[in-house]
């Protein structure tokens, strides 16, 4: 094959040979030559360059590739047959015969999967490029296949369709793209450990729910955020259930959720109301990065007032299922994100009452893209409707019904409580009683008379029926003595412990002190706390306090 008599057109001189016979002129007229390339170009070499200055247009062409430090191959035909390859290409692959087809003598391309490439390049007369392919000999190459016209001996019109092949060695780029994606698994791998660390290993299940959560982190390509949930219990029947989002990415935002779930975790155990623990959060957000904020909820349950207690700062709605399948979202009260400071934040309230399932959420389940959260949180809405089981399965099902999967683009966290609706020997388990106490000297023995007939409906044992009217009367005559009317005495039982609580209109909390021989009062809040297995007191929402303390049940 003679292979000067081949030639590029490129889209650039088309246009320029274009440009000037539409301006009027033959090729005569405007200088250029009617002859062939490869005589053309012997004509330019014997030019005076004195005379006429060469043009880009008659640079000799092959002289030029096998310059250029890229590899450069042409093939043309169905079956890609070899026309030329550059001396780069030589030097990096071997000699290759001109006149084989590709799919023989240029295997490399075969590996890369570039032959399919070069025949949908020859169908469309598009150029196509792919990036980054490793060849044989471990070096990375970015191929670019731009479609050309040859003239292939014989006369003029005597071509067929070719397909340039330019690779760029890319090597350096590709090892050092690998090395920062290594480095970015790394970290992520690093966020993804400290996360799951910084979560509950395993859910604090108290007396009246069932409550189970999911974590997934986002997929391979997102950054870990700081999601974190977390489930504590108060004390006197009540739980406490908390989710956030810090608003960031990485092993700074999972440092952040940590410490701020430590918080939690120690507000809650003042037992305060949902607005005044989410206020220290406020507080506290701020002084441990300025730069980020974070949204939280933080809910109590309450099983004697049937109720969820909420506070929200700036994170999405509860959602609450009732046992009539009817979706409550908890849209009010609600404050700006944790950090940002300078707002009084107030507690709401949702009904919770036997057979209803709440779920508390971050972004990542209901948020997209391409739609407005506020569709993604009515998306929630309507899969909760139709989700039941056990709360492990509402998770699962939320998750998969919200399109959620191993690839998806941000953390996930759910928490799902139900309060379950109990009937025959499990209800007999579950019991209340209160008595009203109007003060005067005939409280203290109506109240010990009271929960002593309790307590013996409830067929406890001997012991525990003694230290329960004993815990009884002492936080009545602590009430009767410190407190302010109205009082209440209330008894509750649940399949793992008796709980005793006394309410009065006094919000000033008893603390546990020493009291000398000699003092005459003093002594029953130390009583209380020696023979019961946990105490507290805590402010009630409407004013005054409650003092309660519980009993271990014996096992059966």
């Amino acid at each position: 094959m003679n292979f000067t008599r081949w030639s590029a057109r490129l889209p650039g001189t088309q246009r320029r040979a274009a440009a000037r016979t539409k301006a009027g002129g033959s090729p005569a007229q405007l200088g250029e030559s009617s002859v062939p390339a490869a005589r053309a170009e012997r004509l330019a070499d014997t030019r005076s360059f004195a005379d006429t200055p060469a043009g880009v247009d008659e640079l000799p062409a092959r002289e030029v590739l096998d310059r250029i430090p890229a590899l450069v191959a042409l093939v043309h035909g169905a079956d890609h047959r070899i026309a030329y390859v550059n001396d780069a290409y030589t030097t990096a692959f071997g000699a290759r015969p001109v006149g084989a087809p590709a799919r023989e003598a240029l295997p490399e391309l075969d590996e890369v999967g570039l032959l399919p490439l070069l025949d949908q390049v020859l169908r469309s007369a598009k150029p196509r490029t792919v990036k980054s392919r490793k060849a044989p000999g471990g070096r990375s190459y970015t191929f670019t296949c731009t479609p050309v016209s040859l003239s292939l001996g014989g006369s003029a019109g005597d071509g067929s369709g070719g397909v340039l092949v330019f690779a760029a060695d890319v090597t350096d780029h590709a090892e050092a793209a690998e090395r920062l994606r290594a480095s970015e698994r790394t970290q992520r791998e690093t966020a993804v450990t400290l996360q799951r660390s910084l979560l509950p290993q395993e859910l604090e299940q108290p007396d009246d729910l069932r409550i189970a959560a999911t974590y997934q982190p986002g997929g391979t390509d997102a950054a870990v955020g700081g999601d974190w949930y977390d489930v504590i219990t108060l004390g006197g029947g009540r739980t406490a259930l908390v989710i956030g989002d810090v608003m960031g990415r990485g092993v700074r935002a999972a440092a952040v959720m940590g410490q701020l779930r430590t918080a939690v975790r120690a507000y809650a155990r003042l037992d305060l109301p949902p607005h005044e623990v989410l206020q220290l959060l406020d507080g506290l957000a701020s002084e441990i990065d300025a730069s980020q904020i974070a949204t939280c909820v933080y809910a109590v349950h309450d099983p004697n007032e049937g109720s969820l207690a909420y506070a929200s700062a700036g994170h999405l709605p509860i959602l609450v299922r009732d046992e009539n399948g009817t979706i409550h979202r908890a849209d009010e009260p609600t404050g700006p994100p944790l950090g940002t400071g300078g707002w009084l934040h107030a507690s709401g309230s949702l009904p919770l009452g036997p057979g209803s399932t709440a779920v508390l959420y971050t972004d990542g389940l209901v948020e997209r893209r391409s739609e407005d959260i506020d569709e993604g949180v009515a998306a929630l809405e309507r899969a909760l409707a139709g989700a039941t089981g056990t709360p492990q399965v509402v998770c699962d099902r939320l998750i998969r019904a919200l399109g959620v999967t191993a690839d998806h683009d941000d953390d996930v966290a759910v928490l799902v409580l139900q309060q379950p609706a109990r009937t025959g020997v499990h209800a007999d388990l579950f019991r209340n009683a209160a008595l009203e106490l109007l003060g005067g000297v005939e409280a203290a023995p109506r109240a010990r008379a009271f929960a002593t007939g309790v307590l013996a409906s409830w067929r406890f044992p001997p012991e525990l029926h003694d230290l329960g009217v004993l815990a009884a009367s002492e936080l009545v005559a602590n009430s009767l003595q410190h407190g302010t009317p109205p009082m209440r005495l209330r008894l509750r039982r649940t399949d793992r412990r008796l709980i005793i609580e006394v309410t009065d209109g006094d919000d000033h909390l008893p603390r546990r002190r020493r009291a000398e021989p000699a003092d005459e009062a003093g002594r029953g809040i130390a009583i209380v706390a020696t023979i019961a297995s946990n105490w507290g007191s805590r402010r009630t929402p409407g004013g005054g306090k409650a003092v309660w303390c519980e009993f271990a049940l014996p096992r059966a």
